[in-house]
């Protein structure tokens, strides 16, 4: 009892830690959801802010790869196996994929997550590097499979990534707003999504599959514009580059998923 007792004491100083750090670095008012979501996350999983777990960009939480590891060592993770994807690598062209496999015990099945990285999906920071870059997306979304967590990472983001100052209360999700439309007059997100569907000849309900996989959320609607922006832009690079190889992946979103968030 006296355990449990000293870890809700130390999770209360961190939940102030946080919301005053949260409150500091915002230049307005971070809303009522996005503090009640900061007091969950760190109750839930232990995320410092100070400590760099988690980021808000562009009106939302994002957590870290640092933030990820640290959870991962707190919570005794047993070991990570990561594997290069070859038959889905190009190296002429950068393009890396790589299974990452979280172990939560000695027992467990594992916890599977895959990353890809290329030059069209990557920031302009860390061009050249998009091999590193794919294992680092890999294994974040094995550790987020692994503990639950809904947030995407910061380092899955695509060359759109989100913006650091908070957008108090600006709306950016899939299906928010006008229908994903654009004020400059581009086609909606939705409908670019379409479009590339038709164009490939590709399985609607898989690609959705595959777009909330790669997004990190349940449902599509429920990611951010700037990660179904990113996730279309791989879809239309890989389908371009290799449709075959990407027919075969999005198979694999047709069947039963043995490893569920």
């Amino acid at each position: 009892m006296k355990r449990q007792i000293d870890v809700g004491s130390s999770r209360s100083v961190l939940i102030r830690q946080n919301l005053r750090l949260a409150k500091r670095r915002s230049v307005g008012d971070l809303g009522i959801t996005t503090i009640d979501r900061l007091r969950e996350l760190t109750t839930t999983f232990g995320f410092s802010l100070a400590l760099g777990d988690i980021q808000y960009l562009d009106g939302g939480w994002y957590v870290t790869h640092a933030g990820l590891l640290r959870l991962a060592s707190r919570r005794r993770c047993a070991g990570i196996q990561v594997e290069q994807e070859r038959e889905v690598c190009d190296p002429s062209s950068s393009h890396w994929v790589f299974k990452a496999t979280a172990y939560k015990s000695a027992n467990s099945k594992g916890f599977v997550g895959y990353g890809d990285a290329n030059p069209s999906n990557v920031s302009a920071v860390v061009r050249g590097a998009e091999m590193r870059v794919a294992e680092t997306r890999a294994v974040n979304r094995a550790l987020r499979k692994a503990y639950g967590i809904g947030l995407c990472s910061v380092e899955e983001l695509g060359f759109s990534s989100p913006r650091a100052e908070p957008t108090n209360g600006k709306q950016s999700h899939f299906a928010s707003g006008n229908g994903n439309g654009s004020a400059s007059g581009e086609p909606k997100l939705r409908d670019q999504l379409c479009l590339l569907i038709r164009k490939y000849e590709l399985d609607p309900s898989q690609v959705k599959r595959y777009a909330a996989d790669f997004c990190g959320t349940e449902v599509l609607r429920d990611a951010s514009r700037d990660l179904v922006e990113s996730f279309i832009s791989t879809l239309a690079d890989q389908a371009s580059k290799d449709r075959a190889g990407l027919i075969c992946k999005l198979n694999s979103y047709g069947q039963a998923q043995e490893v569920n968030s």
